[in-house]
């Protein structure tokens, strides 16, 4: 097991090449924030878009624009612009505040049927249940990265909470295509890749509020576009690291840490990161 620390992530962020346009970096598509679960992903995408994102789409116009004009939006709803959306799109992340309906469940096959291998899949929040309740995939891409918390992964997986040790989660993995990326959160959340698996020792119960995983989510997808020389698994390890190193930063003048801080603060400290890996 590896340590997911302040080294790796000085290797891996490096200064915006001079050349850098919105393209650059990415185009995500966000689903979720179905009613009445809108800040979910609003605070997705608070956190997609401050991790450097290039382009984001999401539900829930009204309420996102308020809070991040810099991001598009449309309705979940009108299949066939979701179907074009998800075919010009680099990363999809579905789950944050979605629905576990019939219809949430509709458009989560959909979004299954329309991958294509060489876009990213982040699976997470009420996506995550909806994909324990499929008998079979058909995975069309072999980049999925799933983000459960302890009942989530019981769920996926059939791994209670105290048999979710890391050889039988090693285990459970390889039900699901090779290459998947597993970020199983817990007070000690580790980040499972194949045999390789790293742990993070920053973050504590101040981050014991609603809608961290909906950050870490945003964070996940925004960074899984950038610093593209580094293997996938370490821009995800780079997204959990940070998400809780800033929380434990906050935590020092704050007794608890909400998910928003954490968005306002990751351009500060990829900026420091950045000039620290220039520096070296």
């Amino acid at each position: 097991m590896t340590v997911i620390d302040e080294v790796l992530a000085k290797k891996i962020i490096q200064p915006r090449p001079l050349d850098s346009h919105k393209g650059t970096f990415g185009r995500i598509l966000l689903i979720g924030g179905t009613y009445p679960y809108g800040g979910a992903i609003i605070m997705t995408a608070l956190a997609c878009v401050n991790s450097g994102a290039g382009l984001v789409n999401r539900d829930n116009i009204g309420a996102l624009h308020s809070h991040l004009p810099e991001a598009m939006a449309f309705d979940l709803w009108d299949q066939a612009l979701l179907v074009s959306q998800i075919k010009v799109s680099d990363t999809i992340l579905i789950g944050p505040g979605l629905a576990e309906d019939d219809t949430a469940q509709k458009i989560f096959k959909l979004i299954l049927a329309s991958l294509v291998q060489d876009q990213i899949l982040i699976v997470d929040g009420s996506a995550l249940n909806l994909l324990a309740r499929q008998e079979a995939v058909s995975w069309q891409t072999n980049r999925l990265i799933l983000t459960p918390h302890q009942k989530e992964w019981e769920r996926l997986s059939g791994l209670s909470i105290p048999e979710q040790t890391q050889e039988a989660t090693q285990a459970a993995l390889r039900h699901f295509p090779q290459g998947t990326i597993l970020v199983a959160k817990s007070p000690q959340t580790k980040v499972y890749q194949g045999q390789r698996v790293g742990q993070i020792l920053v973050g504590g119960p101040y981050q014991a509020t609603g809608g961290m995983g909906d950050t870490l989510a945003g964070m996940i997808a925004g960074l899984s576009m950038q610093f593209k020389e580094r293997p996938l698994l370490d821009r995800v390890s780079l997204a959990v690291y940070l998400h809780s190193a800033i929380a434990q930063g906050l935590s020092q003048s704050h007794y608890v840490v909400l998910p928003t801080m954490i968005s306002q603060e990751i351009p500060r400290l990829m900026k420091a990161l950045s000039e620290s890996s220039s520096d070296g």
